[in-house]
């Protein structure tokens, strides 16, 4: 006890230099005897006021303080001759509410307060935690915010210990809201209810507040009656948006979806009007349902399409249905990219250059639709659009290209396409070259890589901070099958293909199967030259050490990659080659990075054939109905044959050996465009051996790192607009992305908001990615509309602040990226204005 008044005093003495201490009940005189405070002189008051105040303001010196004790009641205000000095100063109580004020450094005035929660500051960790919260001007509703806060275990505003409320509802308990009953702050828990979002009830509770928070902000976003404020959409907004808050979010919007009747409400509406809402599951199901229709029959504008899945990235759920929505983007641009297309060439070179500029992204983007529908799981949802893209794919594009091509290979005597590389001559006019410098070389060779996935990779290597590359096309080896391919990309004087069943190519004269062979024939590149030919998933194993050792010890490396070919050629796997090609991608990355970390320079990235993949079943029109005829068959794929003496055939095209650079007298028959030949246990959708442009034009990347940073991040900016006043409960304003985005120049993601010249947040807050890229200005312009909170009216006739902020790498700070000043003026008329 005497350690506690002790300590009373002393918080008293912080403020005060003259403290009264009335002993009501007669009860502390030998504490007050015993009480000894540094600095403090001990008077006690009994009939001599006139004395004492003569002491304590005559006498005294400058800044003593002094505990002034009197026996007894403290007396009325009329007979207390103290009274001045005591109201100047401070008062020290032993009673329980008395007690609980001191120790909180809390006023007189707070009393009425502290008895009607009395039961609040009957557990010390409820105090002590209360006391870290409180300030010297906290009032009284300040203080019960504060208790509340206490209570429900969240910081000290309003919209926090909503939060927590709502939580503890979502997880079907009410401990926090039964002490907040206990202690009595249920009634300003519901007043402030009304105050801040307009909630009022006959019989208020949290599960009715929570669907009516729902039912309301739903309204808003529809244009319909609410009976909550602004406010409260702004709060929910923040509450949605909020990481730490989502799961709560989401189990509510589960839980309210059905007993609002929101799926049934939405099938009346029109999808576009719903393209800002995100407050529900069923909202992003039913703009993808109407997505998927209309991007089908092709009844929407693309640019509106492109426009509205960019906003629906914002979305609560994107994460959820992102496949959905990829695989709808690459559905629009894989439609309008077939409409625009004119597939005529004028000759192999032609065609094999205009393939490589441009035609290649409608292979690109069909493989990423197609994966992105597979990954979504939604084969029902997406058949019908499915069945258009596919017969576009195979019949208007795929058929339709490789047909105009055939019609040049059947006139052509040889098997090239200049100036593009033949890829017999990539280690001639590749490789050698660094050897001739005494520069050290890595070849990556990765099975059935094509054209279109090599360029993905080049996009995705460049967006490496310091890493360069570059491409080009060369054309395959045919037949374009593994053995083949892999053969000409070795050092080589001539190539056959073995006169027997095996398939095998011979390089001078040596078998090129296997590892070890290959070893052997690239020894053969350059005289003294020490070389390594070994796998991918080797390198990958290696330690870093082991793998500098590796490049320091090697002149020339070539590693073998074979992820998309090892899916492909295997019919209960061939569905997911698209799967492979991405697992792929991220692999040789990885491969990559793991390289040039071992202090390899120079990268040469290549495949030995590409690959023509058709998603849905192969038709029976899709085989040749040629049969193969000649003296000897060797050797039989389901897009070529090997063999002599072969009788030509209308729908296969025969070559001589010479005609395709090869030595031997080993025939090739291959079926024309995209015909396949019917082979016993074999898959058909996933082909390669063929002459298609999907199985020859084949990508050349050459890779290296640099020694500084070259990305950077796009720029934003706030457009200005002639009017700077904010004259409403809402605010449009234009952000403009400077340049597009590339690999070099970055995506950046801003957060954006409306504060108080305090710093104080006064609107709802918005995450924005700046993506978009591109070149067409006005279709990097992103409009946003904040909400301002009532928490503004405190700032009206002031000047605020629109604020871009960028999150420090790594950590939860945001720093200010770009910054606007407004002033707001705003009437009162009306809560909401639209």
């Amino acid at each position: 006890m005497q350690d506690r008044i002790a300590l009373g005093l002393q918080a008293q003495f912080e403020k005060h230099d003259i403290v009264f201490w009335y002993d009501a009940e007669r009860s502390f005189r030998n504490s007050f005897e015993a009480v000894s405070i540094p600095g403090v002189e001990k008077v006690e008051i009994a009939n001599n006021e006139f004395g004492v105040k003569h002491r304590i303001l005559r006498e005294a010196a400058p800044k003593q303080k002094f505990l002034l004790y009197r026996e007894g009641p403290e007396p009325d205000q009329l007979e207390n001759w103290l009274l001045d000095v005591q109201l100047a100063n401070g008062v020290f109580r032993m009673d329980q509410v008395s007690n609980w004020l001191s120790e909180l450094g809390l006023g007189v005035g707070f009393s009425d307060l502290v008895r009607k929660h009395e039961e609040f500051f009957g557990a010390a960790r409820r105090i002590e935690q209360l006391k870290r919260l409180l300030r010297s001007d906290d009032t009284a509703n300040s203080l019960r915010l504060k208790m509340l806060a206490v209570c429900t275990n969240a910081d000290p505003t309003f919209d926090t210990v909503v939060e927590s409320l709502l939580a503890e509802h979502a997880e079907k308990k009410d401990d926090r809201l039964r002490l907040i009953s206990r202690v009595a702050l249920d009634e300003f828990v519901w007043e402030q209810m009304g105050r801040h979002y307009g909630y009022r009830a006959k019989d208020p509770s949290i599960p009715d507040f929570a669907i009516e928070l729902f039912k309301s902000c739903y309204a808003f976003g529809v244009g319909s009656d609410a009976r909550l404020s602004s406010e409260a959409l702004v709060f929910f907004r923040r509450w949605k948006n909020n990481r730490n808050t989502a799961e709560t979010f989401e189990t509510l919007s589960a839980e309210y979806e059905e007993a609002l009747a929101i799926p049934a409400d939405l099938a009346k509406r029109d999808f576009r009007t719903l393209m800002e809402l995100d407050y529900f599951r069923e909202i992003d199901r039913e703009i993808i349902r109407n997505l998927v229709r209309e991007v089908g029959a092709q009844t929407l504008p693309y640019a509106d399409v492109v426009s509205w899945l960019r906003q629906r990235r914002q979305s609560h759920w994107y994460k959820e249905f992102a496949d959905l929505y990829q695989a709808l983007s690459h559905a629009a641009d894989f439609l309008q990219s077939v409409s625009q297309a004119t597939l005529n060439m004028e000759s192999l070179s032609d065609g094999a250059r205009r393939y490589a500029q441009s035609w290649f992204r409608i292979d690109q983007i069909y493989r990423q639709f197609v994966f992105h529908m597979q990954r979504s799981a939604q084969a029902s949802l997406m058949g019908d659009l499915f069945e258009r893209i596919e017969n576009l794919y195979v019949n208007t594009y795929l058929l339709k290209l490789n047909n105009r091509w055939q019609e040049h290979i059947d006139a052509a005597d040889r098997w090239e396409a200049p100036p593009i590389m033949r890829q017999r001559e990539f280690y001639a006019s590749q490789v050698a070259p660094y050897r001739r410098k005494d520069l050290k070389l890595c070849v990556v060779v990765s099975d059935a890589m094509r054209y279109e996935v090599g360029e993905e990779l080049l996009g995705r290597i460049r967006s490496l901070d310091r890493y360069d590359a570059e491409i080009e096309p060369a054309l395959a080896s045919i037949p374009s099958y593994t053995q083949l391919g892999m053969a000409s990309l070795l050092p080589n004087n001539e190539i056959r293909i073995a006169g027997d069943d095996t398939g095998v190519v011979l390089v001078d004269g040596a078998s090129s199967q296997g590892l070890v062979n290959r070893r052997k024939i690239l020894e053969s590149g350059r005289a003294g030259d020490r070389v390594a030919a070994l796998k991918a998933e080797e390198v990958m194993a290696m330690k870093g050490d082991e793998a500098r050792t590796l490049l320091r010890d090697h002149d020339v490396v070539y590693i073998y990659h074979n992820r998309i070919d090892a899916a492909g050629d295997k019919m209960v796997s061939e569905e997911r080659v698209f799967e492979a090609v991405e697992d792929s991608l991220d692999e040789l990355v990885k491969l990559v990075k793991k390289l040039t970390a071992a202090n390899a320079s120079n990268l040469l990235l290549t495949a030995d054939h590409g690959f023509i993949y058709q998603h849905r079943p192969i038709e029976e029109s899709d085989f040749s109905g040629a049969e193969v005829s000649g003296d000897t068959v060797l050797f039989k794929d389901r897009r070529f044959v090997l063999g002599k003496g072969f009788v030509a055939q209308s729908g296969l095209r025969k070559f001589e050996p010479a005609a395709l650079g090869l030595e031997g007298d080993v025939e090739v028959l291959i079926p024309k465009s995209i015909g396949r030949l019917r082979l016993k246990g074999s898959g058909s959708r996933y082909v390669h051996g063929g002459a298609s442009l999907q199985e020859v034009i084949i990508p050349v990347l050459k890779i290296n790192k640099k020694r500084q940073s070259d990305l950077s991040a796009v720029e934003v900016d706030i457009v200005a607009s002639s009017n700077k006043t904010i004259t409403s409960a809402q605010i449009s304003v234009l952000f403009y992305q400077s340049t597009p985005v590339t690999e070099k120049a970055q995506p950046r993601r801003l957060r954006a908001g409306i504060y108080s010249g305090s710093g104080e947040l006064i609107s709802d807050s918005h995450d924005l990615l700046f993506d978009f890229p591109s070149e067409n200005p006005r279709e990097r312009e992103m409009p946003v509309r904040f909400l301002l909170s009532k928490k503004a009216d405190e700032f009206n006739g002031q000047e605020v602040v629109l604020r871009l902020e960028e999150q420090h790498a790594g950590t939860s700070h945001f720093k200010e990226y770009r910054s606007m000043r407004y002033l707001l003026r705003r009437s009162f008329t009306s809560d909401f204005d639209f």
